[in-house]
């Protein structure tokens, strides 16, 4: 089997990668266009093996996906290359509309162009993956839960542009007859997480002794996903699932962003020593549009794919943790250059 992963140079695609070449025995070739937050270093445990292949290209080129296609002839492909950050779409919305949405609009006229010339029985096995985000339904009050069924309501332009995506896909399904299928994630953390977002930043602040932005009050709650865990429910979703179906893919770990943030500096005052790093925390102005509560029920995915999350958040999280502080080699080359920890989304006259 040869899986067409895009965007596996990121943070989620990398473990993908992982685990599809290293655990699976899987055959993998990579695209991805290596924009900032994608890191080749992530794939260093693979990259030499026989089983992997990567090729330099963006998602919105018709041409190279089409060579893509043609020289790997790809058993399924599974969709992760996309502009991730919400801080970003904010300051800078249009690059989200051009890769998530017209990107992905062009992979999906590959896709079906290259499902078209298969034989009967590659055919019907063939599978299209397009990985999303639980941020497409918007915000929860105190209680309730994400259900597949859930209605869409997003908040942020990156969340507008994955719930378009969505559509796309569901349309190239229904219309075309591609055998297509959906993922919404909760939030993932892990090892190899490109430091703008909220775990790596804080973790990498807190070893600088910098300052620990928290957005607001802190109150806003995220349900947390351990990335290695997400990567084994997109292999299943890919070989099991449903054409048509979409799946909820969630940790079962609510967490407010301050418990988060409180719950590292715990980790790092024990493995580290000397300051409380808690001391670093400051509030500052919540983020436009910030939504409040995400929690997904993966009762669907648990059930019809067999899968369930290994990782509790604790468990997660001082792996997590662990890997950052043994890692120098992977993050310091980042916090050097491309990303120094500012804070990024804000908008004119905000602090």
């Amino acid at each position: 089997m040869r899986v067409l992963v895009t965007g596996g140079a990121g943070f989620i695609g990398s473990a993908l990668c992982r685990h599809l070449v290293g655990d699976l025995g899987v055959a993998v070739v990579n695209v991805d266009k290596l924009t900032y937050a994608a890191n080749l270093a992530s794939l260093a445990p693979i990259a030499d093996h026989p089983l992997y292949a990567f090729v330099q290209a963006d998602i919105g080129d018709a041409g190279a996906l089409a060579d893509v296609f043609r020289r790997y002839e790809p058993d399924g492909v599974i969709h992760l290359a996309a502009e991730s950050h919400v801080d970003r779409s904010i300051g800078a919305p249009g690059v989200f509309l051009e890769t998530n949405i017209m990107g992905t609009a062009t992979l999906l006229e590959a896709a079906r162009a290259y499902h078209d010339t298969l034989g009967a029985e590659k055919r019907s096995a063939f599978r299209f993956l397009h990985v999303s985000t639980d941020e497409v339904f918007g915000s929860l009050g105190s209680d309730g839960l994400f259900h597949e069924a859930t209605p869409y309501d997003p908040s942020s332009p990156y969340s507008a542009s994955k719930a378009a995506s969505d559509h796309l896909v569901r349309a190239w399904q229904r219309t075309y007859g591609l055998p297509a299928l959906i993922s919404n994630c909760s939030n993932n953390y892990g090892p190899y997480h490109f430091p703008e977002k909220l775990i790596p930043l804080v973790i990498l602040n807190a070893i600088a002794g910098a300052p620990i932005r928290v957005y607001g009050d802190g109150s806003n709650v995220r349900d947390w996903l351990y990335v290695e865990d997400h990567a084994r429910a997109l292999f299943l979703a890919l070989t099991l699932g449903k054409p048509g179906a979409s799946y909820n893919i969630g940790g079962r770990n609510e967490r407010t962003n301050l418990d988060v943030v409180q719950g590292i500096c715990a980790i790092l005052d024990r493995r580290l020593g000397g300051r409380r790093h808690a001391e670093l925390i400051e509030f500052v102005a919540d983020r436009p549009g910030h939504d409040q509560r995400y929690a997904i029920d993966p009762t669907k995915a648990e059930t019809e794919l067999g899968w369930r999350a290994a990782e509790s958040f604790d468990s997660g999280i001082e792996k997590t943790v662990a890997w950052y502080l043994d890692r120098r080699d992977w993050w310091e080359p980042i916090r050097s250059g491309v990303y120094r920890g500012q804070r990024l989304g804000l908008l004119e006259g905000a602090n």
